[in-house]
């Protein structure tokens, strides 16, 4: 059998497969010119009233504004730092007991209450309440978690509770 017996033989075949090879390659040919006209509509907008002046005067500008930017994005790192370092040392760890301490005689109205900073430096606050003398209050200096002076039960248990609390930082 001949190449020419093949091809009439099957004729009608080939052509509806070139057809459709001729169909497909259109559409695609209909897609790629729109997307063609979409970007030449775009750049056209970008260059719209542009030459290369003008176009170096917006990325001298952009340019300048990324600076500033940058300027005031150090600015403001500084900032925060300064701020966490302020954290630091403010009180921000509490502990406070309440306590009887006359036994029976003024209710549980007395209490100690440890106010520290996130390196457990602070100091403790303790009132003490009676019916009959009145109310006393004194304040105990607390320096990396002791003190030198030395501390009630109370006073310890409110200390030990001031340490445990979370800092704002941890």
């Amino acid at each position: 059998m001949l190449l020419s017996d093949y091809i009439s033989d099957y004729l009608d075949y080939i052509l509806i497969g070139m057809t459709a090879i001729i169909l497909i390659m259109f559409i695609c040919l209909i897609i790629l010119f729109v997307k063609s006209r979409k970007l030449k509509k775009t750049y056209t907008k970008f260059m719209e009233g542009a030459d290369g002046k003008s176009l170096e005067v917006q990325f001298e500008d952009k340019f300048r504004q990324l600076e500033d930017l940058k300027k005031e994005s150090k600015e403001h790192a500084d900032q925060i730092k300064k701020i966490l370092e302020n954290i630091l040392i403010t009180y921000q760890k509490i502990g406070i007991v309440k306590y009887d301490a006359f036994q029976e005689m003024g209710g549980k109205l007395s209490f100690v209450l440890a106010i520290l900073n996130d390196e457990n430096d602070g100091f403790l606050l303790n009132s003490m309440h009676s019916t009959r003398e009145g109310c006393y209050t004194y304040i105990k200096e607390i320096i990396k978690g002791e003190s030198f002076v030395v501390l009630s039960s109370e006073e310890k248990l409110a200390l030990e509770e001031a340490k445990k609390s979370r800092n704002f930082m941890g």
